[in-house]
C-alpha cells in the first residue's frame, strides 16, 4: 500500500495541473498569512471622509462606502473564507465517505436504511435544509459548520457508495477475502484507495460552491456577521455601487475566481495521480 501512495505522490508532483494548483495554493496561503502585516490599514476602520475612493497609490484597491480599505478587507477575508472552505467541505467529505463505505460494502438492510436516509435528505433543496438548520440554531460560524456537515455529506456518500458497489465485486477483493483478510483491512487498504478519487475531485470543486452558499446565507443575515470581512458579503455590499464603485465587488470576486482556479487545477491533478491505472 505504501508503494501505491508513494507512486501516487510522485505522479502528483510531476503532474502539471497539480503543480500549478499547488503553487497557486502556496501563494494564496502566503498572502493570507503575511499580507495583512504589509498593509497599513485596518480592515474594520471606518472613515466616511475616505468613502468610495478609486484604486490609487494610497489605497491600492480603493475604499468602500464606509471608507474602509478594500485591499485590507480582501486580505482579512481570505483567512475567513479559507477556514469556511476547509471545514464546510472537509467534514461532509469525511462523514459522507464513511457512510458510503459502510453502506456499499456491507449492503443488505444497512445499505437500504442508509440510502433511504440519503433519499429523504436529497428530496429537499440544499439551501432549504441549510437555512432551516442555521435559522433554528441561530447565525454564527459553528452553527453554519454543523448545518453544512449535516446536509452536504449525502453527495459524498452517494459517490463513494456507487464506486464501492463496483469495486467490491472485482477479483482482487474476492482474493483478499479468500486469504482471510479482515473486513477492516479490505475496506481501508483495498477498497478505499480505489473509490476515494471521485470524492476528492468533487471535494475540490465543492470549495467554491460552498463559499457561494455562505454568501447566500449572508444575504439572509444567517452567515458571517458584520463587521467581519468575507468575500461573498463584500460582493453583496458592493452591488449597489457597481457603477460608481466597481472595485468594491470586483476585487473580492477575483479572489473567489482565484480560489476556483486553484482547486480546479488541484482536483485535475489529484484525479490523474490517484486514479488506479490498468
Amino acid at each position: 500500500m505504501s508503494g501505491y501512495y508513494g507512486e501516487a505522490a510522485r505522479r502528483l508532483f510531476h503532474n502539471h495541473s497539480f503543480a500549478a494548483g499547488f503553487a497557486l495554493l502556496v501563494l494564496l496561503l502566503a498572502i493570507v498569512a503575511f499580507g495583512p502585516l504589509l498593509v497599513p490599514h485596518d480592515p474594520l476602520e471606518v472613515d466616511f471622509g475616505l468613502a468610495m475612493l478609486p484604486p490609487g497609490s494610497e489605497h491600492w484597491m480603493g475604499t468602500d462606502e464606509m471608507g474602509r480599505d478594500v485591499l485590507a478587507r480582501v486580505l482579512a477575508a481570505g483567512a475567513v473564507d479559507l477556514q469556511i472552505a476547509v471545514i464546510c467541505v472537509a467534514l461532509p467529505f469525511l462523514l459522507g465517505t464513511l457512510v458510503g463505505l459502510v453502506s456499499g460494502y456491507i449492503g443488505g438492510l444497512t445499505d437500504v436504511a442508509l440510502m433511504r436516509l440519503v433519499d429523504i435528505l436529497w428530496a429537499f433543496p440544499f439551501y432549504v435544509l441549510v437555512i432551516s438548520i442555521v435559522g433554528a440554531l441561530g447565525p454564527g460560524l459553528s452553527n453554519m459548520y454543523l448545518a453544512f456537515t449535516l446536509v452536504a455529506w449525502i453527495s459524498f456518500a452517494r459517490i463513494v457508495r456507487a464506486e464501492v458497489l463496483v469495486v467490491k465485486r472485482l477479483e482482487f477483493i474476492e482474493a483478499a477475502k479468500v486469504l482471510g483478510y479482515s473486513h477492516t483491512r479490505i475496506v481501508l487498504r483495498h477498497v478505499l484507495p480505489n473509490v476515494i478519487t471521485p470524492a476528492i475531485v468533487f471535494m475540490m470543486s465543492d470549495v467554491v460552491l460552498t463559499i457561494l452558499a455562505v454568501t447566500a446565507l449572508g444575504f439572509l443575515g444567517l452567515g458571517i456577521q458584520p463587521p467581519t470581512p468575507e468575500w461573498g458579503a463584500m460582493i453583496a455590499e458592493g452591488q449597489n455601487f457597481i457603477l460608481d464603485g466597481w472595485w468594491i465587488s470586483v476585487f473580492p470576486g477575483l479572489a473567489i475566481v482565484y480560489i476556483g482556479i486553484t482547486f480546479a487545477l488541484l482536483g485535475d491533478g489529484i484525479d490523474d495521480a490517484l486514479r488506479p491505472k490498468s
